[in-house]
């Protein structure tokens, strides 16, 4: 069994690009089950979060599957332009890599926490679509498992870190402070949830759109205000500062839309999507400032964050072994039941001519056999796994090539 990923993340491709190979959660299912037909796969799992996508296959060794090739034709993608902007990695580099991204170790933002549950989510939708298998199983619950168990017991010091935290601190590091402003959030999913109520906690005045026909059932961020989606334009140039995090594949702000707006005070627009939601083109207009999911990267360590890195790889990789020494005895577990019952049988034969030659009953003898073929079993066990626990696992494999070859024919 092999493990492969394809990904495509913020550190390697801006967000444009990024954006032509998004999926939506609708799209994602339907991309699942094509991706579970292709030939040699035996499960995976698509990760698409605003900051990365990533394809996840188990296959049979054998096979080696081109997912860029796959992407591209699904996503009606031509030629090799964008393949820079990929990473592929297999089995021990993948796994890796999971471990440190669900560990929030590998995130825009060090350390954030949103990245265990989106791969947890990932995870539950392949699930639901039956596009996993017991490996991809196995390898995202336990990095899942690494990741919960650094957040409660290496907690990062800096509070609770998201893209729209950095994006008000590094607003207020220029000077611009959001309390008393008018805001107005785009979309009341969970980015825009988070937005919305960070907002309020830092003093703003907060209002959050919401779709016409959902207006009475959704509930929003306490303290704040409500508006229909489409009362958007019209409640904009009362604004400050604007957010937009949706999931809709269309633009929710367009030039076109800015026509017949004045914006007569300088006004912030943030956009937190992938694919965009704001026009690009609007940068253009007067009084307007917009930034976007890459304007508030940053390579520096917080310090109080780099301070628990260490106790945080540590942590990640006992899991890894782990996850490793499962994966190692998945595969080496049906060989050593071949050589129990080889060698099962070989004692069968050598001790057949003393039990026919024993005074007892039938039935005596049968459940006599019965016995020394449990206990033989037993002590090969305990001969070949306390072989794998005292050797390094070249030797120990070496071991198990040796019995195989006591009972070739």
């Amino acid at each position: 069994m092999s493990i492969f990923m394809l990904g495509i993340d913020h550190n390697m491709a801006p967000v444009d690009v990024r954006a032509q190979f998004a999926f939506t959660r609708k799209n994602t299912g339907e991309a699942l089950h094509r991706l579970k037909e292709e030939a040699g796969i035996c499960g995976c799992i698509i990760l698409s979060t605003c900051n990365r996508l990533e394809l996840w296959v188990s296959t049979a060794d054998e096979e080696k599957p081109d997912l860029y090739q796959w992407l591209c034709s699904l996503k009606g993608v031509q030629g090799e332009q964008y393949q820079k902007y990929f990473t592929s990695r297999e089995n021990e580099e993948a796994v890796e890599h999971l471990f440190y991204l669900t560990s929030g170790l590998k995130s825009q933002i060090l350390g954030e926490d949103q990245i265990l549950t989106q791969v947890k989510d990932a995870l539950s939708m392949s699930r639901d679509e039956f596009t996993t298998d017991s490996v991809l199983e196995v390898l995202f619950r336990m990095a899942v498992t690494a990741g919960k168990k650094i957040k409660t017991e290496v907690p990062f010091s800096h509070g609770n870190p998201s893209v729209i935290h950095q994006a008000i601190r590094f607003l207020e590091e220029g000077g611009y402070h959001v309390r008393n402003k008018v805001c107005m959030v785009i979309g009341n999913g969970e980015m825009g949830k988070m937005a919305a109520q960070t907002l309020r906690e830092a003093g703003a005045d907060v209002t959050v759109t919401i779709r016409q026909y959902r207006s009475g059932v959704v509930s929003i961020p306490v303290g704040c205000s409500r508006i229909n989606y489409g009362e958007r334009m019209d409640y904009l140039p009362e604004c400050d500062l604007v957010v937009s995090a949706t999931a809709s594949p269309n633009y929710t702000l367009t030039e076109e839309l800015f026509e017949d707006v004045r914006v007569e005070r300088p006004m912030i627009l943030i956009d937190l999507a992938v694919p965009r939601d704001i026009d690009p083109e609007i940068r253009k207009k007067d009084n307007i400032t917009l930034y976007d999911m890459d304007s508030f990267r940053t390579g520096e360590t917080p310090k109080e964050l780099a301070d628990n890195l260490e106790a945080a790889g540590s942590i990640v990789r006992a899991q890894m072994n782990e996850f490793f020494q499962w994966l190692e005895g998945r595969d080496i577990v049906p060989r050593i039941q071949e050589i129990k019952a080889d060698a099962v049988e070989d004692l069968n034969l050598r001790i057949e001519k003393i039990f026919r030659k024993t005074p007892m009953e039938d039935s005596d003898r049968e459940n006599l056999k019965k016995a020394v073929d449990t206990a033989a079993g037993k002590v090969v066990n305990k001969l070949i796994f306390g072989l794998r626990d005292s050797l390094n696992q070249d030797a120990f494999l070496e071991c198990v090539e040796g019995l195989e070859k006591l009972y070739e024919e």
